[in-house]
């Protein structure tokens, strides 16, 4: 999966409304004061990094790339470095590699190169990233939208840029970044994501490498979450992810649990995998679950043009999210997206429902279930544990630690303070959810269906395998079976129907009717029976051996052993 999934149209609307708005969005201070008794580094304070919030749509940092400072989106959904030069090209280096990424809305084609990176008080020497010449796909000119590029900070493993160069050459900036730390029990980093818009908020965007935000170090209290692993072959689509609690996943607007069954094959019952993506814009949760949130809202019409549903912009909607035994309320102004001022057939102006049907970012290898974007991410304080995703680091499993920032008294009288001008009509019988047996349901089209056909069984792959292997191991057993059988029966002896003598032929004829085999004797001479001997003297298995070579008895019985003949 790649993230970073806002359309073009949007980026413009955002940046019309934020140029308009931003005289009257109240000034939020940078908290950067730190002394940093975690991370042993020359600028401690230069650990924290402020991220620049785009209309709650990009969070931007600067990184300097060849002496030549750029801005890029922090993205902990991919795991590569890619620049654009707004001008000048700095001198670096071509390693004779190419490679193209794929993200949710485009693409990042050009040559890998390397040079001298800087970012969060540390210097890199012969950083490796893709130097990109044409950005069209994300639009006309991103530079004009704010971002000159992307920083991965996902794990190694999912590095495309990594798998092109030999050894450590291709590894991500944040893995250098660690590499180069004098404890390696600090591989962390943290992200704080402000809301543009919001009067109950004091702080802005920022980032820390090895350190925390402070007034937030009480997140070390919160449990550890473990990272959940995709399958070992299935490396570059390792995510930050993790399980939401048994049968407890996602509290609707109703305050009742949605229940939805998970399409990762490995996923616990009653569990979902959602990553944590700050690419995206939205969230991304099944189709169910989205209808579920909006479908009842009185008013919500279903947007199948961009799969999204349109809902009142004064529709107060309390959704949370239960992860590790935490509740994680989600800000109703996050929930119902009022950023980018759209309007309905009618010429309404409406929101947007931030919990987005999962098409742009189909699991189609059933990794995850959902995608927790911005529209989450600004609702936690959260720390990312790299743990033994670095080489020579930490022993530790990868985990993350979640800290709820939304308060929900706080939160619902902030929605009435900007959505219904300080009074409060969230009781009017207009913001009544429907019954449920009422709720509207968005369509499937015959291409997600198509989808959801093929996530079935590429999902499913690594069982799909050992049960066709399994199977051609035991049919190719059987098979050699019946024929060293059938040859054994023709032989008269083999591997599985019994040991060959020396001599070739099976022993198996040289055994009585009780399976005994015959005692040592002397072959019998012509003349040497009398008439008058006993019939006691003979054996069957002597018997046997006069009747093959021919001998007659003449006048003696035939013998008899114990009744049969």
């Amino acid at each position: 999966m790649r993230s970073f999934t806002t359309p073009l149209s949007l980026i413009l609307a955002i940046l019309d409304s934020y140029l308009l708005v931003s005289a009257v969005i109240l000034p939020f201070e940078v908290r950067t004061d730190t002394t940093s008794p975690f991370f042993n580094r020359r600028d401690s304070a230069n650990n924290t990094i402020p991220l620049t919030n785009t209309g709650n749509a990009q969070y931007i940092a600067n990184v300097t790339v060849g002496g030549q400072q750029v801005r890029v989106i922090i993205d902990t959904g991919s795991s590569d470095l890619w620049v654009n030069f707004p001008s000048t090209v700095p001198s670096t280096t071509d390693t004779g590699k190419s490679l193209s990424l794929s993200y949710a809305i485009g693409s990042a084609g050009g040559d890998i190169h390397t040079t001298t990176a800087q970012f969060g008080g540390t210097t890199v020497n012969s950083q490796a990233f893709l130097l990109v010449t044409d950005s069209s796909s994300f639009g006309t000119n991103i530079h004009t939208q704010g971002y000159d590029g992307l920083m991965g900070i996902g794990p190694n493993e999912a590095s495309q840029i990594s798998d092109k160069l030999s050894g450590t050459a291709g590894d991500n900036l944040i893995t250098n970044i660690f590499s180069q730390a004098s404890n390696a029990s600090n591989n962390f980093i943290t992200l704080l994501l402000n809301r543009h818009g919001d009067p109950g908020q004091n702080y802005t965007g920022q980032m820390t490498i090895g350190e925390y935000v402070p007034g937030f170090e009480n997140v070390t209290s919160m449990p550890q979450i473990d990272v959940e692993s995709v399958f070992k072959l299935l490396g570059s689509d390792q995510h930050w992810q993790a399980l939401t609690d048994k049968n407890n996943g996602i509290i609707g607007p109703d305050g009742q649990v949605i229940q939805y069954d998970s399409i990762v094959p490995k996923a616990p019952d009653g569990q979902m995998v959602v990553v944590f993506d700050s690419g995206f814009t939205f969230n991304q949760v099944p189709r169910d679950i989205s209808d579920a949130i909006y479908g009842r809202v009185q008013g919500a019409v279903y947007d199948s043009t961009n799969q999204w549903w349109t809902v009142p912009c004064g529709q107060l909607l309390n959704i949370s999210i239960n992860i590790g035994g935490t509740n994680y309320p989600v800000h109703p102004l996050d929930t119902v997206d009022d950023n980018f001022g759209i309007t309905n057939a009618n010429g309404t102006h409406v929101c947007i429902g931030s919990f987005q049907p999962i098409t742009t970012a189909f699991s189609l290898l059933g990794n995850y279930d959902m995608i927790m974007g911005m529209s989450f991410l600004r609702n936690v304080y959260a720390v990312m544990n790299y743990g033994d995703w670095i080489k020579g680091g930490s022993s530790s499993d990868p985990y993350m630690q979640l800290l709820p920032t939304t308060n929900v008294q706080a939160a619902h009288s902030d929605f009435v303070t900007v959505r219904m001008s300080g009074t409060d009509t969230t009781g009017d019988s207009q913001w009544d959810l429907l019954p449920s047996s009422e709720e509207q349901h968005s369509p499937v089209s015959a291409q997600e269906k198509k989808e959801e056909y093929q996530e079935m069984i590429l999902s499913r792959w690594p069982y799909i395998f050992v049960g066709c292997l399994v199977f051609v191991l035991i049919t190719t057993g059987l098979i050699i079976w019946r024929c060293c059988c059938r040859k054994g029966r023709k032989n008269r002896g083999c591997c599985c129907c019994g040991r060959r003598d020396r001599s070739g032929e099976g022993l198996e004829k040289n055994r009585d009717s009780f399976g005994r085999k015959p005692e040592s004797y002397l072959p019998l001479q012509e003349g040497t029976l009398k008439p008058n001997h006993s019939t006691a003297s003979f054996n069957y298995s002597t018997a046997s051996l006069h009747h093959d070579s021919g001998y007659s008895y003449g006048n003696f019985p035939e013998p008899n052993v114990g009744g049969y003949r």
